[in-house]
């Protein structure tokens, strides 16, 4: 298999082992859910502190990287020329790092991240990672590389604005999203896609007919009813279903003979498809039209009285993210982002429609979604309104780096939990919750316990990197950790003294097991005691798993 070498290569294709475990220190918490996460620190360290809880359980991983443009002028730095990268560069390449060049910094910076996220993507799950020209093939290598040629699923164009970056010849409107599985037990969910994306359907006359006048009329086959003439309000404009106000008022005067057309939806069911976007108003040149704006994948369908979107899950091959209304473009984006805050507050961020895609395709309603370079919050935002549409209860972990992780990150995902705007551009909540995190103490300092970390965290990390289980709190045994696969675990640790594994702290073991891992600062049992009762001896700290 073809690979990619560069500058600096040899320094971080294994740096992620070096990387130290830095425990995760929660600032606060937010709404009804602190499942979910939102982490604020570097993306390296964040995904490392993730491994003992979520190795191999994380379904789907969308990241929208730096593409490397050059730009400097971004509320995200996009060039790697990011203090803060430029100094991990100094400590990780070396002086090696003076010679890279803008391409070689951004493959140093990914190469790591990505050797981390594979670990903590699920046997059965699938990463997308956004990207343009300007990297796309060398992202294409790395990712050969670390997920392997047989895991690449697609390569997805993505128009990003109607209007492009134009040079003399060509106009630059669209990126990529590359798509890789962890193996053969990935399954895409099936999703109906085409590239008219939507139809128009004129409310006036489709289904019903066009209702001539001054024609004798079998009104039970035009199924008139007086639930479906009634009269519309829409932006201060009054529409009706007929040629005129006149009319109107002769047929709910009882004349229904002047019946010439009547809408095809109830009001109620009405007023719910205009506010999701399922109604619009079209004016042209032969006057204002009210419009139904049907979606290949969605429908607006009666539950009681109560109406709600469901979505159509069909097998259909899905070829492009090319749509005539741009709803996947970040103009499509932009607009709803200075929605939430009245303001623009971040340039190109995604759609929320392109993370809402990439979960249908990738997750179930318990999935967990992760997002490293969380950005503006926009995966947040997709995790929330799909479990609010659906009922699921997903579950998402956002990274950012950037001191905005707080103000723009939590702070959106705050918005859509609680509902923003106002009177008719109002969006109601998706409720729900999470945790703000930022990094801690490291938990190893050198050979040494990092004792501030506080015992249990200690206790937690260690026993996740044994059993990937929690802590079982035993307030009879206090120094012990839980069962797996029939073997107790136990971390004899103080403080400020020495411990020993030794028939004294035997005795006071009460958990019977057919195997016992004891973790201590030394040990005065003999090999022959040890295998007689079926004891694994690990000494403090030299036995801590360093991830």
């Amino acid at each position: 298999m073809p690979t990619l070498d560069w500058i600096g290569k040899d320094k971080v294709v294994n740096h992620h082992m070096d990387v130290p475990y830095r425990v995760l220190e929660k600032k606060y918490t937010y709404g009804e859910d602190s499942d979910n996460m939102i982490i604020h620190g570097d993306n390296l360290s964040a995904l490392k502190s993730l491994l003992p809880q979520y190795e191999g359980r994380i379904k789907c991983i969308y990241i929208d990287p730096p593409y490397n443009t050059g730009n400097e002028n971004w509320v995200y730095n996009d060039n790697v020329n990011d203090p803060r990268i430029v100094e991990w560069l100094g400590k990780v390449v070396g002086a090696e790092g003076e010679d890279l060049s803008r391409h070689d910094k951004w493959l140093c910076m990914m190469y790591p991240r990505l050797k981390l996220l594979y670990r903590l993507l699920a046997d059965d799950g699938a990463i997308f990672i956004s990207i343009d020209d300007n990297e796309l093939y060398n992202l294409k290598m790395i990712c050969d590389e670390i997920f392997g040629t047989n895991n690449f699923l697609l390569q997805l164009p993505r128009v990003t604005k109607k209007s492009g970056k134009s040079t003399d010849v060509f106009a630059k409107n669209h990126d990529y999203v590359l798509v890789y599985s962890k193996g053969v037990k990935c399954k895409l969910n099936p999703f109906e896609h085409n590239d008219s994306g939507f139809k128009y359907h004129d409310e006036f006359f489709n289904e019903r007919g066009y209702y001539k006048l001054n024609q004798t009329l079998d009104y039970d086959s035009l199924q008139y009813s007086q639930s479906l003439d009634y009269p519309l309000v829409i932006d201060g404009m009054t529409y009706y279903a007929g040629s005129s106000y006149d009319l109107y008022m002769e047929r709910q005067q009882g004349n229904h003979k002047r019946a010439d057309w009547a809408w095809r939806w109830s009001q109620k069911k009405f007023q719910f498809g205009y506010e999701n976007g399922f109604i619009v108003v079209k004016k042209s040149k032969n006057g204002t039209r009210i419009y139904t704006k049907t979606y290949q994948n969605a429908t607006i369908t009666d539950k009681n009285g109560e109406y709600r979107i469901e979505y159509n899950q069909r097998t259909a091959p899905i070829t492009s993210l090319w749509l005539t209304d741009n709803e996947y473009s970040n103009d499509n984006a932009t607009k709803v982002l200075t929605s939430i805050f009245g303001e623009k507050v971040f340039d190109y961020s995604k759609p929320v429609s392109l993370v809402n895609f990439i979960c249908k395709l990738a997750t179930d309603k318990d999935s967990i979604i992760l997002d490293s370079f969380a950005g503006s919050g926009t995966t947040a935002h997709a995790v929330l309104n799909m479990n609010k549409v659906d009922g699921g209860s997903r579950k998402f972990i956002l990274i950012e780096m950037m001191d905005y992780a707080d103000t723009i990150t939590a702070e959106r995902v705050k918005r859509v939990i609680d509902g923003y705007g106002e009177g008719k551009k109002a969006v109601e909540g998706t409720g729900g919750g999470f945790a703000y995190y930022e990094l801690g103490e490291r938990l190893l300092d050198g050979e040494y316990l990092n004792e501030e970390v506080g015992i249990e965290k200690i206790r937690e990390y260690v026993y996740f990197t044994e059993t990937k289980e929690k802590v079982t709190d035993e307030p009879d045994e206090p120094y012990y950790l839980g069962m797996a696969f029939d073997t107790a675990y136990y971390f004899y640790y103080e403080k400020y003294k020495v411990t020993t594994l030794d028939w004294a702290f035997l005795e006071t073991i009460k958990t019977k097991a057919a195997g016992y891992v004891i973790y201590a600062d030394k040990c005065i049992l003999t090999d022959e005691e040890l295998e007689k009762y079926h004891i694994t001896f690990k000494k403090i700290p030299r036995d801590i798993t360093r991830l």
